[in-house]
């Protein structure tokens, strides 16, 4: 089962996904994509550290920037070798950025990113074992001034939506507040979304 969960900066999303985690396993499987540049991530990365080890919950953390659909395909191979298991990702949006920063300059960059993002919807798909996977709903707030901005904002959207197809469940949590979205979703009476 793959479980997508957005929200805004700080609305409660990575700590709904860990709870919600320790609903669906005996122990799990933390990977972050999160890169400890500067203090301030650094920062972000042990606040995020803390919150696992004091949950009472058995984390594994591995940390993984760049090859994400790779590591979800080996973890897809273990099948039943891990039962219990759940795979938390956090972040995808973080995972975007890296590669929007590792591919700066490269001539068919938006290509590489469509296919990276469709490997990754298809490797979350090919696990057999609950997997969480969290992202930024970064395209309600003003359009970015920059480039480099509007292109994450805008890839960052279709990441989004390409996931969301292969999950069961999305939810959005605004204020520490999870609502299911697929649940609630419009629909055209043929099972289509109204995307």
């Amino acid at each position: 089962m793959a479980v997508l969960v957005t929200g805004g900066a700080r609305s409660g999303k990575s700590r709904f996904a860990e709870r919600y985690a320790a609903t669906l396993g005996t122990r799990g499987l933390y990977i972050a994509t999160m890169q400890g540049l500067d203090d301030e991530m650094r920062d972000r990365i042990e606040l995020h550290r803390l919150r696992r080890e004091q949950s009472g919950f058995s984390w594994r953390t591995v940390e993984e920037p760049l090859e994400l659909a790779e590591l979800l395909r080996q973890h897809a191979e273990l099948g039943e070798e891990r039962s219990g298991e759940v795979i938390l990702v956090d972040c995808l949006t973080l995972w975007l950025s890296n590669w929007l920063l590792e591919l700066e300059g490269v001539p068919d960059a938006d290509d590489v990113l469509e296919r990276n993002i469709d490997e990754l919807a298809e490797a979350l798909a090919s696990v057999r074992k609950p997997v969480i996977a969290v992202t930024n709903e970064v395209g309600d707030g003003v359009v970015p001034e920059y480039p480099l901005g509007r292109r994450f904002r805008d890839f960052a959207g279709v990441m989004n939506q390409r996931v969301a197809e292969v999950c069961e469940e999305v939810f959005l949590v605004t204020t520490g507040i999870p609502v299911e979205l697929k649940k609630i979703a419009f629909t055209f009476g043929n099972g289509e979304g109204s995307r």
